[in-house]
């Protein structure tokens, strides 16, 4: 399966790179209701750092390890170690369109799990991806033109 999307952003190439490369911008571009709890990551994001963090959905927790991987100036790739999902591989680019103008594109590429409960919980995920990066291209630009 795959999922893309894309938005613009009133913030510099390198603006945008730096805020997606701390691990908590996750948490802070993540809609409610869920919750992520960050167990542990370095603060600054680079080849091979990992994050391990528990996103809540309700009351429902999900444990997610995940490792940063083709870290470049123009995005990186985060990849399910273990989670929900059979394979996950979230490619973050950005490209910019003039010195003060940045296109963000997010393509995931996943398989749900054969397992019944995580196929189940899967298929959800996957269902509310326009929501939730709907939502993300919503609060980057909020938080990166204020």
């Amino acid at each position: 399966m795959i999922y893309r999307h894309q938005f613009s952003v009133r913030a510099p190439l390198a603006k945008v790179a730096r805020f997606h490369a701390l691990s908590s911008s996750m948490a802070a571009i993540t809609p409610p209701p869920v919750i992520v709890r960050l167990h542990a990551a370095p603060e600054q994001l680079t080849d091979g750092s990992e994050m391990d963090f528990t996103l809540w959905m309700l009351f429902f927790p999900i444990h997610w390890l995940a490792c940063i991987e083709q870290v470049a100036p123009n995005g990186f790739t985060d990849r399910q170690v273990r989670g929900p999902f059979a394979r996950w591989e979230h490619r973050h680019n950005f490209q910019p369109i003039d010195e003060k103008r940045t296109q963000v594109e997010d393509e995931v590429n996943a398989q749900l799990s054969k397992h019944p409960g995580w196929w189940l919980v899967g298929l959800g995920m996957w269902l509310s991806m326009p929501v939730l990066f709907a939502y993300r291209g919503w609060k980057t630009r909020r938080i990166l033109e204020s």
